[in-house]
């Protein structure tokens, strides 16, 4: 039955931004006196719905995206029946340039007010918590990180010349500055400092994957045990923290060496489980292993910064800018071939999967994919491509510069063109996902 809350979580998701999307072409089209024939959810064909005054008020099928039908203008439905006809004063093509190019970046702007808001919600209510570390405390093997030469134990003053303060400042930084294609990492090594550039290769692999840094005060996560092996004989569980070796706090990048060192010798070894420590002797292998499966978790110290309801609000922007430069750096990357766009992409079952697993987690969890999801919607939406509302504004730009309009057939071509594009690419992405899933 976990097939059901999938569903559900992900019409919740989409209807919602979908929704405050297409709310904001039809505010927009109502204030300049615009007749709205149509406002739906989801794509044909029309599922049920009422008619109030002009507007067909409806939800469709198709649940994947929804569209304001705004009479005199050429769009999706290619709806041609009104062009040898005079323009009527509630047409949209009737209207001024810039009235019709406000109504098109409505949809846009109300995706992006909506991840501010969400945004300036969550930060307001909860602050936002930091690790105040800079320091090196695990380099993943064979990572971009380890190749470069990054140590355990280096402390990292600045990327790119920005200076750091917390962990935070750390995967912001690397992820952010690798989409611009270049990165360079101040380090102090034993009272040194060390200047590290990341070559131009590696780029894709810390975009597609990880840089593989963590922070000092990582330990290590229990996530599976060998049925019979020593740890599972001592009661080890998935989900306990190894914290000592023999009386001695032991770090992630510590524990495999260690229980080597102990191979065929009894040691006492102690975990955490739900904030209770235990602990036990155990005896490694000849082999030196206890029969553990670990992944790093951060167990340092933490800061909880809060802020007031109006400094939350630039904080709020702040977090919403971000997110939306990364997109259009990582689009760009996707159009220089730097980064695979398989594996860049999400379709219906991710996103369907993550706004359930966020949702389980809790409110603030779902709220802040919901907020992620409406800026990425943004962004896409803004691409100067037929069938979306960036291709829709490239044709007021060029109605403005050169004070005439891109004749209807032509715009009806582009439009045939980039929905049936748009179609191949959604098809791509939903088998993309079927094949990851």
């Amino acid at each position: 039955m976990e097939f059901l809350p999938t569903i559900f979580y992900f019409l919740v998701t989409i209807g919602i931004l979908v929704l405050v999307h297409e709310l904001g072409h039809f505010l927009a089209a109502k204030l300049f006196g615009m007749r709205v024939d149509r406002f739906s959810i989801g794509f044909p064909p029309r599922a049920f719905g009422k008619k109030i005054g002009d507007t067909d008020y409806c939800v469709s099928w198709i649940p994947i995206g929804g569209y304001v039908k705004i009479a005199g203008m050429v769009d999706e439905s290619f709806d041609t029946g009104f062009l040898g006809e005079d323009p009527k004063p509630w047409e949209f093509r009737a209207k001024p340039i810039w009235q019709r190019m406000i109504v098109i970046c409505a949809g846009v702007t109300m995706n992006a007010l909506l991840a501010v808001l969400i945004f300036w919600g969550l930060i307001f209510y909860q602050g936002k918590t930091v690790r105040p570390v800079t320091e090196i405390g695990y380099v993943a093997p064979e990572s971009p990180a380890a190749r470069v030469g990054l140590k355990v134990g280096d402390v990292i003053q600045s990327i790119n010349a920005k200076s750091v303060a917390y962990w935070e400042d750390v995967d912001n930084f690397v992820y952010t500055d690798a989409l611009s294609g270049e990165l360079t990492i101040d380090v102090k090594r034993s009272g040194q400092l060390l200047t590290v550039t990341v070559p131009q290769s590696l780029m894709a692999t810390i975009l597609e994957d990880r840089f593989g840094l963590y922070p000092r005060g990582v330990a290590a996560l229990v996530t599976n045990l060998e049925t019979g092996k020593p740890a599972d004989q001592i009661g080890l569980k998935a989900g306990d923290i190894i914290l000592k070796i023999n009386g001695e706090p032991i770090s992630f990048h510590q524990l495999q060496e260690t229980v080597k060192r102990y191979a065929g010798k009894e040691i006492s070894m102690a975990w955490s489980r739900d904030g209770e420590t235990k602990e036990a002797r155990v005896k490694p292998t000849e082999d030196g292993k206890i029969g553990v499966a670990f992944i790093p978790v951060y167990t340092g110290p933490v800061e909880k910064i809060r802020y007031s309801l109006f400094a939350a609000l630039p904080e709020g922007i702040k977090d919403a800018w971000v997110m939306s430069w990364l997109n259009v750096k990582a689009i760009y990357q996707i159009l220089v071939g730097n980064v695979s766009l398989s594996k860049s992409v999400a379709g219906p079952i991710t996103i369907a999967k993550i706004a359930t697993r966020s949702a389980e987690v809790g409110v603030i969890s779902f709220l802040g994919f919901m907020a992620l999801l409406s800026m990425n919607l943004a962004i896409l939406n803004l691409l100067p491509f037929p069938a979306l509302d960036g291709g829709h504004a490239m044709f007021l730009v060029y109605e403005a510069v050169f004070r005439r309009e891109i004749p209807n057939k032509v715009k009806i071509a582009l439009q045939q063109v980039g929905f049936v594009l748009l179609l191949v690419f959604m098809a791509f992405v939903l088998y993309n996902d079927i094949i990851k899933f």
